[in-house]
């Protein structure tokens, strides 16, 4: 009888602990929550036993614990999955120790309990949001420290600037705040509760007016596009303030809950509005795209409440933490659900500072804040279809590289992918010039050679020197005769002798995460499957969670020498049979290849083989204008295309 009085408090407790809300998470913080309810009022029991069960760490902890209450069976738990969370971080067992710290939040979150209220409990989050954060930073930094990584610091995100609690409501602010709502226009409800005037009045300190301004004054670069996309995708153009209040319009924002970009998605809810995250970009900096992946994701939550308020709380928090504190309480009505309690406290505080600041900002004169907007970001658009080092395309349109790294943040290398449908964003009127540049250089070259304007004074010996070269490398690579054509303003080709550290094709390890296939890895890098198995001994039945992959972006340098004089535009090398192994070298003289399009191929991948371009593959073959490439395709190869 004790043996199954144990096992029911087992499953009982276990059902209550368990719980990885992930197809819930919202787009900050990527969790879902039970509404929070008294510790002391809080008893085991089933719950949910639809959702994903996260297992106990040691079952000991239950079965040993009879005499406990609910709140000591889940901080003895919770404070176990922290405790081995640190001796992994220590260990350097990186993805073990996030694993920990998730399933010790994911416990605190499902529990149901007001961890605020309880001093134990309150402890082992901080602990954990802690550990988590201390994670974050170790993985940016080794990012970072990848060859070519070109990966910034990342700004804190400014909602973590924001205070857990406003300021008390000075006499006739409401009354002011409502003279001044007649006077604004706006297509949110404004609502003017004392919490959000509480926010008002935090925001008109010094500290909460240097929060406004900076993002006043960042929003005047994208003002217009952000307008344009919440137009075409029908939702409220006030919904601009959440950018005001997530990331004051910084696309390279990260928050403590790993969210990122000037909407701050998680990357689960990233995926989900098709932002890609590979090793080459993070769309959720990308400016355009996560507006667009924001807009869709409002619309659907307002499709799912019907009411803005709870739209933007399930934003914050996961629609999951909003519909079960509906059901909880039984209503629909954000305002009634801050009274109660029966949101985080950070979801309750949320809804009052987006309104708080979309008010100040319809009006920042009256609230003492005068700025001048940055001006829009106007650009281009080129499609390069192969990978490409920034220096170069910054050198050919005659901007600094920064230029282009602030056009293009969703970048993460310095070097673009090899994707032939990959948008770089050049300064307007640029484009041309850009186009011209590249023309100079072979475009297998466009990650090593680099472009050289030169300057009044400058000497052949000087420019030589400055890039590693010989003097007569860059007049045979130039068709000069002498240094006499050095004229100022002149741009050089300069034949680099070693590639520029721009990761491409260069060892990174890959550790596999679950849900992973051979495939998305190899999409990722942009390789294929196939070189992928050859480089680890394995074959895709065997990839594993927990896996390290050898893998070389792009594809592994063959070790043939690649530096060869410029040749004529007329004259191109192709490789007549793909692979390091065959490869046959013929000249525009030689008839068309035939190639036999085989498992886990794209024409990227045997463009490359062959040293053409996509464009080429599609004219050459014109069946694929109508549908995509296919194992068994029989491709036609042209000479010099």
């Amino acid at each position: 009888m004790l043996r199954l009085y144990r096992v029911a408090i087992f499953a009982a407790v276990l059902a209550a602990l368990a719980g990885s809300f992930g197809c819930d998470d919202g787009a900050r913080t990527g969790r879902t929550a039970r509404a929070p309810v008294p510790a002391d009022r809080w008893t085991p029991s089933l719950v949910d036993v639809s959702l994903p069960i996260t297992p106990l760490p040691d079952t000991s902890i239950l079965l040993a614990s009879q005499s406990k209450s609910g709140a000591e069976i889940l901080a003895d738990a919770v404070e176990a999955a922290c405790a081995s969370g640190e001796r992994n971080f220590q260990a350097g067992n990186l993805e073990k120790a996030r694993q920990d710290y998730q399933r010790g939040l994911n416990w605190l979150s499902a529990s149901g309990f007001n961890i605020e209220a309880n001093q134990r409990l309150a402890a082992l989050h901080w602990r954990l949001v802690t550990g988590e954060n201390a994670l974050e930073k170790v993985s940016t930094a080794q990012n970072a420290a990848l060859p070519g990584a070109g990966v910034e610091s990342a700004p804190p995100a400014v909602i973590d600037e924001i205070p857990e609690n406003g300021l008390p409501v000075a006499p006739g602010e409401k009354a002011r705040a409502e003279r001044q709502l007649k006077s604004v226009r706006h297509d949110l409800p404004l609502t003017l509760t004392d919490p959000v005037l509480s926010y008002v009045s935090f925001f008109e300190t010094p500290r909460g007016r240097a929060i406004v301004a900076r993002g006043l004054r960042r929003s005047g670069r994208y003002r217009e596009m952000i307008a344009r996309i919440l137009r075409e995708e029908g939702v409220p153009q006030d919904l601009i303030f959440v950018a005001q209040a997530e990331s004051a319009f910084e696309p390279l924002a990260l928050s403590r809950a790993r969210a990122l970009g000037m909407w701050q998605f998680v990357a689960g809810s990233g995926r989900k509005y098709g932002l890609a995250h590979t090793w080459w970009v993070d769309e959720r900096r990308d400016p355009e795209k996560s507006t667009r992946a924001a807009a869709r994701y409002f619309r659907d939550l307002y499709g799912m409440f019907g009411d803005w308020y709870l739209a933007l709380a399930a934003y914050n928090t996961g629609e999951g933490n909003v519909a079960k504190a509906v059901e909880r309480t039984g209503y629909a009505d954000f305002w009634e659900l801050h009274r109660r309690n029966a949101l985080l406290k950070q979801t309750r505080n949320y809804v009052p500072i987006i309104l708080a600041l979309a008010l100040i900002a319809k009006d920042p004169v009256s609230h003492g804040i005068e700025v001048e907007e940055d001006s829009p970001r106007r650009f281009e658009v080129v499609k390069p279809g192969r990978p490409l080092d920034l220096r170069l395309a910054a050198d050919a349109v005659g901007e600094p590289v920064e230029s282009l790294k602030a056009l293009n943040p969703q970048l993460l290398r310095l070097v673009t992918p090899g994707d032939p449908d990959f948008e770089l964003r050049l300064p307007e009127g640029t484009a041309e010039e850009f186009r011209s540049g590249l023309a100079k250089i072979p475009p297998e070259k466009w990650t090593s050679w680099r472009l050289h304007r030169v300057e009044e004074g400058e000497s052949l010996t000087t420019i030589a020197k400055r890039y590693g070269v010989t003097p007569s490398r860059i007049l045979e690579a130039n068709g000069l005769d002498g240094p006499a054509g050095l004229e100022s303003g002149r741009n050089l080709v300069i034949p680099a002798n070693r590639p520029a550290p721009t990761g491409l094709g260069q060892l990174v390890r890959y550790r596999v995460h679950r849900g992973d296939t051979m495939a998305a890895v190899a999409q990722q890098f942009q390789v294929t499957p196939a070189e992928i198995e050859g480089w680890n001994g394995l074959s895709a039945a065997q990839l594993k969670p927990g896996t390290t992959l050898k893998i070389y972006p792009g594809g592994k340098p063959t070790g043939r020498a690649t530096e060869t004089a410029r040749k004529p535009l007329n004259t191109k090398t192709i490789v007549a049979t793909p692979g390091p192994q065959s490869e046959v070298s013929r000249t525009a003289a030689a008839g068309p290849v035939t190639h036999s399009v085989q498992a886990g191929e794209t024409l990227w991948s045997i463009a490359r083989a062959y040293h053409t371009t996509v464009e080429a593959l599609r004219h050459a073959n014109r069946f694929l204008s109508d549908r995509p490439l296919q194992v068994g395709d029989n491709l036609r190869i042209l000479p010099g295309s």
